[in-house]
This record gives structure tokens, sequence and C-alpha cells, in this order.
């Protein structure tokens, strides 16, 4: 079941020097038992592993789980909401990053309704956390009171979604009904799509005739009827909701339920659009006793040789506050940009404003670019491809426009990248000339770009998707020094970052694990079985 793939790299074409994951590495002031939801392949977990922390994942895509299971990342598959709390009484952090794409929905007020829901369920759970000290009794009644909204609302949607198909397939029957009518009359291609897209007449056509009145009637109502199950889907939510709620649940577990030991930290991140969620999350943890803070960090500015932006959520329990993450790298800005914002782009303007210097006061260094990144990947694995100077071009398109294809030069980090990481083209530098070999990135240089060591082994399908969803580990390599080791001066934070990010990319993986599944608790050092 958990076979490796054929594209996972053979550790006999890699030339590594022997050596333990954090040799020489000042070491670390605790190791910490680190439980991580929603965990992918494990992008988080080989952070954690340089750093010294144990880390146990919970993931539920199988092909994820073939990854962890081939990187020795111990593991539990299935959903997180059939997994709880108390079955992990020993682990002392909590970590995730749950799927919340529902919020990134462009138009239609969709992505703003769905957070909108998000933020109205963590201010019931808040409320029931305050009400007189929060009794657990009501506290778990609240939960489930939310938990049964939830799954009324997937049942519905589900029931929706079908009505939804059967009307999509009889509007494709009458479209290609409408189409072949218009045909008929001596429509054009060109005209014929057009007017199916916006059901604007092409110039003398004859809209008294009863057939053609007769399809068109027909098609504008199924288009109508399919507006309706839109909206009603977007009003019924996502089963998703749920699962953005799971990691605040869990950590309120922890810290309301009778012999319950609350956890030392939590670390949760994910997409910009999350950021509002996470902020709500805070007033909850600080409630709870947590010190918090929220950020968004540019991967570029820690070291990772791509521009991605993440939100990150960061608690520790108790007096230790949570400072800002440092950057450590200066912030990438395209040579054909102007070197800020204008007046009118006030989102951006903080992000813009970027320090010559750390926060410690050193100086930054540059940015990683992807020639950078590979050419080290080359000198741990010879048998990476060695190009010329080329330009990535996206899948995407830029600027609302999906034929103008977003490009990036070898010389400056990557774009995001994103499961379709495969179908970006490699071209020669200032050219639309594809490159006659190894025109396409490979899955270990796609991994590279994400920071994972070039001897990860992507097992399993869909590698390029689980490439994309993955945290870069350099970036968790940054948040988790922070927020597990507060103490540590500016010397030894550096050098602890320093080390650990060397061995994170000499890593190799070690014997390939068993995944455990729901039930299978016997020896497993979280669980106390």
């Amino acid at each position: 079941m958990h076979r490796k793939g054929g594209n996972a790299t053979p550790d006999r074409r890699l030339h590594f020097k022997p050596m333990s994951h954090i040799e020489n590495a000042p070491p670390s002031p605790a190791v910490f038992r680190i439980l991580d939801l929603f965990a992918g392949p494990g992008g988080l977990d080989v952070a954690a592993d340089v750093l010294g922390h144990r880390v146990t994942g919970i993931e539920w895509d199988k092909n994820a789980c073939a990854t962890r299971s081939a990187a020795g990342m111990d593991t539990f598959y299935g959903d997180v909401r059939k997994y709880r709390a108390s079955f992990f009484p020993h682990a002392q952090v909590l970590t995730g990053g749950p799927p919340c794409q529902t919020f990134t929905v462009a138009g239609h007020g969709a992505g703003r309704r769905a957070l909108d829901q998000v933020l109205g369920y963590i201010q019931r759970l808040h409320d029931a956390v305050r009400v007189e000290n929060g009794e657990w009794k009501e506290i778990f009644r609240e939960w489930r009171e939310i938990s049964e909204e939830l799954r009324l609302k997937a049942e519905l949607a589900k029931e929706v979604k079908t009505e939804k198909r059967e009307v999509e397939a009889r509007r494709g029957e009458k479209r290609k009904a409408l189409a072949h009518n218009l045909k008929e009359r001596g429509s054009s291609p060109r005209e014929i799509k057009e007017f199916l897209k916006t059901l604007g007449a092409p110039q003398d056509l004859d809209l008294e005739d009863d057939e053609l009145k007769r399809l068109i009637e027909e098609f504008s109502a199924l288009e109508d009827e399919l507006d309706g199950f839109k909206v009603r889907l977007e009003e019924l939510g996502d089963e998703r909701t749920g699962l953005v709620l799971q990691p605040l649940w869990w950590v309120i577990e922890r810290s309301r339920r009778p012999g319950s030991k609350p956890y030392e930290a939590v670390v949760l991140e994910q997409v910009p659009a999350v950021m509002p969620v996470w902020e709500k999350y805070a007033e909850v943890l600080t409630t709870l006793g947590y010190r918090t803070r929220t950020q968004l960090m540019l991967t570029e500015a820690f070291g990772v040789p791509q521009t991605r932006k993440r939100a990150v959520l960061m608690a520790r329990l108790g007096g230790t506050g949570v400072p800002e993450v440092a950057e450590t790298h200066e912030r990438y800005r395209p040579r054909n940009v102007p070197t800020r914002p204008s007046a009118t782009d006030q989102a951006d303007t903080l992000l813009w404003n970027a320090r010559e210097e750390s926060l410690d006061g050193t100086p930054k260094a540059a940015w990683v670019s992807m020639e950078t990144a590979l050419k080290k990947a080359r000198g741990l694995a010879p048998h990476l491809p060695d190009r010329p100077a080329f330009t990535v071009v996206s899948n995407y398109g830029t600027g609302g426009d999906p034929s103008a294809r977003g490009r990036r030069d070898h010389d400056a980090p990557s774009s995001t990248i994103t499961g379709k990481v495969s179908r970006n083209r490699l071209v020669h530098q200032g050219t639309d000339t594809p490159l006659s070999h190894f025109d396409r990135f490979t899955l270990a240089e796609a991994g590279v770009l994400q920071t994972f060591p070039v001897a990860y082994p992507w097992s399993g399908g869909d590698q390029s998707q689980q490439i994309g969803n993955a945290v870069p580990p350099r970036l968790a390599l940054h948040v988790l020094r922070q927020v597990l080791e507060p103490e540590a001066t500016h010397e030894e934070a550096r050098a602890r970052l320093e080390q650990a990010a060397a061995a994170l990319e000499t890593w190799r993986p070690s014997e390939p694990v068993k995944i455990r599944e729901h039930g299978q608790w016997a020896g497993h050092p979280l669980t106390g079985r």
C-alpha cells in the first residue's frame, strides 16, 4: 500500500558525507514531542527532525502517507476529525496547516462568506471558554452543536451537488442542441462560442424562430437554475470549515478537559487569506493562557529560493512571549516593478518596507536564486540536470490574463511552487525557445525549490501536488526554532539555524516506517498505551 513511487531517488545515486542530522549543531534546550495535524508529505517534520525534535503526523492523503513512510516519518493515517487530542496525551506541541482553500475563492463573495462562517464558530467557542472559566461540560456541548450543524450542512450540500450535476448534464445536452441549431443557420464557430457564453445573438440571426426561441429559453432557464445551486452551496459552506476548526478544538480540549495538560506551544500556518482566522484563534488562545503572535512571512526572506507568502500563528503557554521571527535574507523585488508600491497598494506597503538589517542588527544575506539552490543540490546529487541560463514560464496567467504566463529567470527566486509545477516550461533565457533537454523541473528539483532535501524520497502518486502543498522546511526551521527556543540569544539562534539549514540540505531518510491507522495505539510514545 505504501510502496515507493518510481520517481523516488535511489540512495546509490547520491553522494553525501556521512554525518548525523545535526552534527556539531548547538544542542536543543529541550526535545519536544510534536503532533502535526494535516501533516502532508513532511515539510514541518523534516525541519523538526534536524532541530532534534520528534514529530508524529496525522494525514489522510494516501500519496502523502507513502512519501512519509519512505522518509521514515511517524504517521497516523486518516481524517483528523476521527481523532481526538485525548488520544495523544504525551504530545507537547501542536502544529498544522488545515486546508483553507474556500477562503481564497474569488468573486461572488464566496470566500468572504466562508471566512465569516468560520469566524462565527470560533467566536462561539471563545464565548463558551470564557463563561465561568469555561466549564468543560458546557464547552463540549457547544462543540457538539457546532459539529452537528456542520454535519447537517455537509449532508445538505451533498444533496444539492447531486441535483446540480443532474442539471449540468441537461444543460450540456441543451448546449449541444443549441450549437447544432446555430451551426445549421450559418453561424461561425466563433459566433456560436460567444453566443453560448453571453447569450448575445449573432447578427442577422432570426430570433423569432420558434425552435430557436425554445432552445434559448430552456438553456437560459438551466443556467439560472445552476446559478441558484451555486448560491445555495456558498450559503451551506464547505466541509473544510470543520477542518479549519480542528486545531483550535484540540487546543481547547487539552486546556479545559479535566485531567488533560495544555500544549506547551502551538504553530499553525496557511495562505495569507487565513490570517483573520489566526487572529481570531489568538484571542481564544490568549484566554487559555497563551502568549501569541501572528506574522505574515515571505519565504525568500528566510532563505527559501521561492517567493511565497504564508500566514503563521505562533503561541507559547505561560509568560514567555513569542518575538517576531527575524528575516535573515533580503526580500525579492522584480526588476520590472518600482522599488515600493503605489499609494493605492496599501495592503502590501508593510511588506515592501523591509529592513536593510535583521532584527539583531546583522546584515541580511541576499535572497537565494533558483540556480544557486539547484547548483548546490547538484553538488550532492550529480545526476541532476545542468542547464544553460533559463526562464521558467508558469502554467498560470498573470494580471487576470490566463494567456499572459508568468516568467521568472534562473538567477531569481522561483515563483510560488504549486501542484502544477510539473507543467511549468523551461525555455532559453530571454526567448520562447524550449530547452532541448530537461525542459521541466524534475521532482527532486521541485522539492529543492521548496527547500526539501534533494534526497527526499517522493513516493506514491500525484507527487507534484504533494510538493506544491507542502510547507517549505526552511521556513518551518525558523518558526519552530523561534517558538520552541525562546530563551536563545541572537548568537545561539543564528548558530542553530545555520547548522540546522546545512543539516537539512544533507538530510537522508531513515528506514521506511509502517503507517499506523486509527486504533493502532499500542507502543506509541504519544498515546501512553
